[in-house]
């Protein structure tokens, strides 16, 4: 019987998790709306640092506009799981911090993820054929070349009014999921 007792507190702990899990599914609705419109605060974002860096001259500027949007609207709905995750039935300074470090760190993620799978396309075609030995190779330092320079070149962008939207977002959600959970 020792294995019966044994397995009980892990069948609990596998039942909280999936409670709790339940719990943080954010809804369709909040998906629907808070994707595109943090993908469009991202993408504002970048374009107010070009502008504020060089008054946005540049011939990309679409496509990071686009790259930015499309990192803030896949960062959303996991960044809100995770945060929601994280944070259920904590105090309002612990679930500040998690929404505020889910949605820097997916947002950051997604958007460097996105670029490099950009700058993969367009080595591609001096890499070595797929699924040898040197492409492997030359697929992951391309990724992990691509996701460094991102976080050179790319981070700045997120300043300052991505660091703005990410704190008042955060304390928004915070305070929200209060509301909600009383």
């Amino acid at each position: 019987m020792p294995s019966e007792s044994a397995g009980a507190p892990a069948r609990g702990r596998m039942r909280n998790l999936r409670l709790r899990l339940a719990a943080s599914l954010p809804s369709l609705q909040e998906i629907l709306l808070g994707s595109p419109l943090w993908g469009f605060v991202m993408a504002l974002s970048s374009l107010v640092a070009l502008i504020l860096r060089n008054g946005a001259e540049t011939a990309h500027l679409h496509s990071i506009l686009l790259l930015f949007f499309c990192g803030g609207l896949i960062a959303w709905p996991c960044a809100l799981l995770l945060g929601r995750f994280c944070a259920l039935g904590r105090r309002r300074e612990t679930r500040f911090a998690a929404f505020f470090l889910c949605l820097t760190v997916f947002t950051i993620a997604a958007t460097a993820f996105l670029f490099a799978l950009d700058y993969r396309l367009f080595y591609a075609r001096w890499h070595a054929p797929f699924g040898s030995r040197i492409w492997a190779y030359q697929f992951v330092f391309t990724l992990a070349g691509a996701v460094y320079q991102f976080l050179v070149m790319g981070l700045r962008l997120y300043l300052p009014l991505g660091f703005v939207a990410l704190g008042l977002t955060s304390l928004w959600l915070a305070n929200r999921m209060a509301d909600h959970h009383r």
